[in-house]
């Protein structure tokens, strides 16, 4: 709703701040604090030190990041891959199918994650496909989370295609491959690269389903988090989640410059 007068906007403004600093600027200083101390004296931390730091950039911790960018770049990719072609095929389908597609692909959103782990865990343990203890159960996982939010986010963009593109190509006589590549997936590719931030945010931030399944060589920066504070380690958790924060916050940076310069195309 737009606010027209000065008092409303600095009452709105004023409600905003109210909300986000408690509720979400808060707790992430919160953690950045705790990442440069050494102890926590009273409500706050002290002992400044970058220690933390050197140790999450190498060895066990860079590892484990690579592990998670490695997962959410695979993951990302083929979510988006089958995202964009269950969407495309969804509108052919009708607006039953379609309602058919939606809600297969929803399921899993519909559900706790740690369901969709054990689900994976027990569908991939044993022959013909084996993945229990391999880096692909844990990518499969990651994949099937995210795929649904890939679906959607294409599906809500081919509703407000204009259809008229498609058939001034096919009235020129096109060929439904080249209107499909030519045509109607450059005028998607901004919804495809907002698609493709979100599910590599999700894969990256993802712990329950993760927890089940990953191996010993195979530690994604959440687990490593998420054993090093349950362990004690407050502060280098801390330092090891600023750099996941970061990392993710970097990926999705470049990602909006590609969805900035593909919507001027």
């Amino acid at each position: 709703m737009l606010v027209h007068s000065r008092t409303g906007r600095w009452a709105l403004w004023a409600g905003f701040a109210v909300l986000f600093v408690p509720l979400f600027a808060l707790p992430l200083l919160v953690i950045v604090a705790a990442s440069f101390s050494t102890n926590w004296s009273g409500a706050f931390p002290s002992g400044p030190t970058t220690a933390h730091y050197t140790a999450a950039v190498r060895g066990e911790s860079l590892q484990a990041l690579s592990t998670s960018l490695v997962t959410a770049v695979t993951a990302s990719l083929i979510a988006l891959t089958v995202g964009t072609w269950a969407a495309l095929a969804g509108a052919a389908l009708g607006k039953r199918g379609k309602r058919i597609l939606d809600a297969l692909f929803m399921l899993p959103v519909a559900v706790p994650s740690v369901v969709v782990g054990l689900a994976v865990l027990v569908a991939f343990s044993q022959p013909p496909v084996l993945l229990n203890g391999t880096h692909w159960i844990v990518i499969l996982a990651h994949t099937v989370l995210v795929t649904a939010f890939a679906h959607q986010s294409v599906s809500a963009a081919l509703v407000r295609l204009d259809p008229m593109y498609e058939q001034a190509a096919a009235g020129l006589g096109a060929r439904p491959s080249y209107v499909l590549l030519r045509v109607k997936l450059p005028l998607l590719l901004p919804s495809l690269n907002a698609a493709a931030g979100l599910c590599f945010a999700l894969s990256m931030g993802e712990l329950s389903a993760t927890m089940m399944l990953y191996p010993p060589d195979w530690t994604p920066l959440p687990v490593l988090i998420f054993t090093r504070t349950d362990r004690g380690s407050l502060f280098t958790g801390s330092a090891l989640a600023v750099v996941l924060m970061a990392a993710t916050l970097l990926a999705l940076l470049a990602v909006s410059r590609v969805r900035t310069r593909a919507s001027f195309r």
